[in-house]
């Protein structure tokens, strides 16, 4: 039996991007069934839905109503169905914490794009999807202030990143530029929502597909690598 063909998939997003959560569980579906045939190494690429976004954050379904113009009864309904789609794919948006929920936020990310930059240049890509998914969980699961430095360094301990080396992620001018570069890198790729996925460099898949979607999608990669290395 031959080796599994190996590839690179790079996904732009951010991390309080629910269209993300459901699209990489959709691919992690995608992947389980490529087991033995596809090996796919994943790397996040930073994507800021609201880059001027204010330190206290906006209430969420205020925001999405000021920004795609909905009312609450659209808002709810959006939610509903994102819900049952974030079900099917094995991910919750739904909040699992203790007690009454906390409003729905939006938050600046930014400081989250940093210390995912630095997971991925100091501890791999498995550990910045550690993080990746503890950031996310962070915010639908359990509705954290993903603006608040305090608990960004929780979390980027819990997963194994030196403390003292988060703390100084945060000010750093030159991972900071390395963040924005990116994402000028994505706008010149024609990337304008998330989540976005660049296999080997070169091929894109867009949204959140279904699981079939992604195995034919990285099917079709296979093939044309091979073709062009003959």
């Amino acid at each position: 039996m031959s080796a599994p063909e190996k590839l690179t998939i790079d996904i732009y997003s951010d991390v309080v991007c629910p269209w993300c959560v459901i699209g990489y569980g959709q691919l992690t579906k995608a992947l389980n069934e490529l087991e033995g045939e596809i090996e796919a190494q994943v790397r996040w690429r930073p994507f800021e839905l609201n880059p001027d976004m204010p330190k206290e954050g906006e209430e969420q379904e205020a925001h999405l109503s000021r920004k795609y113009g909905r009312s609450a009864e659209e808002g709810a309904a959006v939610r509903g169905k994102m819900r049952e789609i974030a079900e099917s794919a094995g991910v919750s948006l739904s909040y699992e914490g203790e007690g009454e929920a906390p409003p729905a936020m939006m938050w600046n990310t930014r400081d989250c794009h940093k210390l995912l930059g630095l997971a991925l240049e100091q501890m791999g890509p498995e550990v910045q999807t550690k993080l990746k998914l503890a950031l996310f969980e962070a915010h639908f699961n359990h509705r954290k202030d993903l603006s608040d430095r305090d608990v960004l360094l929780g979390i980027a301990s819990e997963v194994g990143l030196h403390r003292e080396a988060a703390k100084a992620a945060f000010d750093d001018a030159d991972l900071e530029a390395r963040v924005l570069a990116e994402e000028r890198q994505a706008w010149d790729l024609n990337i304008s929502g998330v989540p976005a996925m660049i296999v080997e460099g070169k091929f894109m898949i867009p949204g959140a597909q279904a699981p079939d979607v992604y195995v034919n999608a990285l099917r079709r990669v296979v093939e044309k690598t091979r073709a062009s290395a003959e």
